[in-house]
């Protein structure tokens, strides 16, 4: 199946998404409400958030260019130090971005 790339044909990928993204958020809902959380669950729960952070990290790890890299290490080693999320991606990004401004091609 392929959408037309035309202006209806984008805007009715968007609308398909949105409605998808929806379903799986109100039904994740739905589908917690019939389930008791007891600390199984929730040590369940909160490793799970973790486990998609990696997953998405690891790729960037592998094969990322030297700003990736950088920011990768050095958000690691503020949150490591900090232990506070939000100055540790924020350090990250700072980070990214000097490298990439300055043309750094290789670590």
């Amino acid at each position: 199946m392929t959408v037309e790339t035309t202006v209806a044909g984008t805007l009715a990928l968007i609308a398909i998404m949105t409605l998808v993204t929806l379903a799986t958020r109100f039904g994740g809902v739905f589908l917690m409400s019939f389930v008791t959380i007891n600390p199984r669950i929730e040590s369940f729960i909160n490793t799970m958030a973790s486990s998609v952070l990696i997953a998405i990290i690891v790729p960037m790890a592998v094969s990322g260019d030297a700003g990736s890299l950088a920011a990768l290490v050095v958000t690691a080693i503020i949150m490591l130090a900090t232990k506070k999320p939000l100055p540790a991606i924020a350090a990250g990004i700072v980070t990214a971005g000097l490298v990439r401004y300055l043309g750094v091609t290789a670590l």
